[in-house]
C-alpha cells in the first residue's frame, strides 16, 4: 500500500490530500471562525484542481477530501470532482452541510464522489437554526437520504458536541443514524486558547471521556484507526460511532498523513500552523511544468514537523 508514497522528514507517509475549493457557505455556524475570506472569481478552476490532483496522484496520494466552507455552494462541483476521478484515486470524499446535497447527490456518485461526510449537529429544528444561524435542516436531512439513496457509502454525519446545547441530542441522533445505515462521528469541541472571539468554544466545550468510556463499556467491537491518528470506532448493534478528538496532541501529530490546500491555493504542510505555506496557485496558473509543481509539493511536504512532539 505503501509503495511510492512520498513521506516526510518524520517518516510519516502522505496518503491523503484535502482540498479547500470555497471557503463560502449558505450557513453561519456559531463556532466557525471563518478564515480567509477568498471571492467566487478567485477560486481554483476545475482545471486548475485537476493539476494539483494531478501532481498529488504522482506523488503517491491515495485518497482525496473536497471541503469547505461548503463545497456544494459551486455550481462546477460536479465537473470538479468528474475531473479528479478521472485519476483513479483509491477514495474521494466531501464534506458538506448537506442542505445542497439532495440537488447534487445523484450527480456526484454518477461523477465518480465515493462517500460523504455531512455536518449535522441536531435534529431540532430550533437548536439548527441557533447553531447554523438558518432553517435548513429539512433539506440537510433531506440531502442526507438522497446520499444514502444513491449509495454514497459511507454516509457519515459528523455531530458536533456542545454542552447546555446538543449533548442530550446524541442518542437521538444515534438512533437516527443507525436507521438509515449512516456512521456517526461525534466531534470534541475544540477549546481555544489563542483565538480571542473565540469564547463559544470555551463556554460550550464538552469532553468527550466520560462518553468514550460509557462506550468502551457497551460496545460490541472496538476498532482502532491506525492512519487516523488511532481515532477508534465503536460498533453497537447495528450502528457504528467514532469518537473525534481535538487534534492538538502529539498522537495526532504521530500519524498525521495529509497534506492540505488552502482556499487560495497554497500548500499547507501543517493543520495547526500558517507560518509555512507554501505558494502553489500562481505557479499552476503561469503553466510551469508537472515536474516544477511536484518539487513545491516536495518543498511542502519537507515543511512538515510535528506541531506536538511525544515527550
Amino acid at each position: 500500500m505503501l509503495e511510492n508514497v512520498v513521506k516526510d522528514k518524520y517518516e510519516r507517509p502522505i496518503l491523503s490530500l484535502r482540498i479547500t475549493i470555497t471557503n463560502r457557505c449558505n450557513e453561519n455556524c456559531i463556532y466557525c471562525h471563518h478564515d480567509g475570506m477568498v471571492s467566487s472569481k478567485d477560486e481554483m478552476t476545475p482545471d486548475e484542481l485537476y493539476t494539483i490532483s494531478k501532481i498529488a496522484k504522482k506523488i503517491g496520494v491515495k485518497r482525496m477530501r473536497l471541503s469547505g466552507g461548503d463545497p456544494l455552494v459551486r455550481k462546477d462541483i460536479v465537473e470538479i470532482v468528474e475531473k479528479i476521478a478521472s485519476l483513479d484515486f483509491n477514495d474521494i470524499s466531501l464534506t458538506t452541510n448537506g442542505v445542497l446535497l439532495e440537488k447534487y447527490a445523484k450527480g456526484l456518485k454518477d461523477a465518480g464522489l465515493d462517500r460523504v461526510n455531512v455536518s449535522l449537529d441536531t435534529l431540532n429544528r430550533d437548536t439548527y437554526k441557533y447553531v447554523t444561524n438558518m432553517d435548513y435542516l429539512n433539506d440537510a436531512k433531506s440531502g442526507i437520504l438522497k446520499a444514502v439513496e444513491v449509495g454514497l457509502y459511507p454516509v457519515k454525519i459528523n455531530m458536533v458536541i456542545m454542552k447546555d446545547v446538543n449533548v442530550h441530542e446524541i442518542k437521538d441522533m444515534f438512533e437516527f443514524c443507525m436507521e438509515h445505515g449512516i456512521i456517526l462521528q461525534l466531534i470534541e469541541l475544540i477549546e481555544s486558547e489563542n483565538c480571542e472571539d473565540d469564547k463559544f468554544s470555551a463556554e460550550h466545550h464538552y469532553s468527550l471521556d466520560s462518553l468514550e468510556k460509557k462506550l468502551t463499556d457497551i460496545a460490541d467491537k472496538v476498532h482502532e484507526r491506525k492512519f487516523m491518528q488511532g481515532r477508534k470506532k465503536y460498533y453497537i448493534g447495528e450502528g457504528e460511532i467514532e469518537i473525534v478528538r481535538p487534534v492538538d496532541n502529539a498522537k495526532f501529530c504521530a500519524s498525521c498523513s495529509r497534506l492540505r490546500i488552502t482556499p487560495d491555493g497554497k500548500i499547507k504542510p501543517c493543520l495547526l500552523r500558517n507560518d509555512n505555506l507554501v505558494e502553489l496557485i500562481s505557479h499552476v496558473r503561469n503553466g510551469k511544468s508537472e515536474e516544477e509543481l511536484e518539487e513545491l509539493f516536495i518543498n511542502g511536504i519537507n515543511n512538515r514537523e510535528p506541531f506536538n512532539k511525544e515527550d
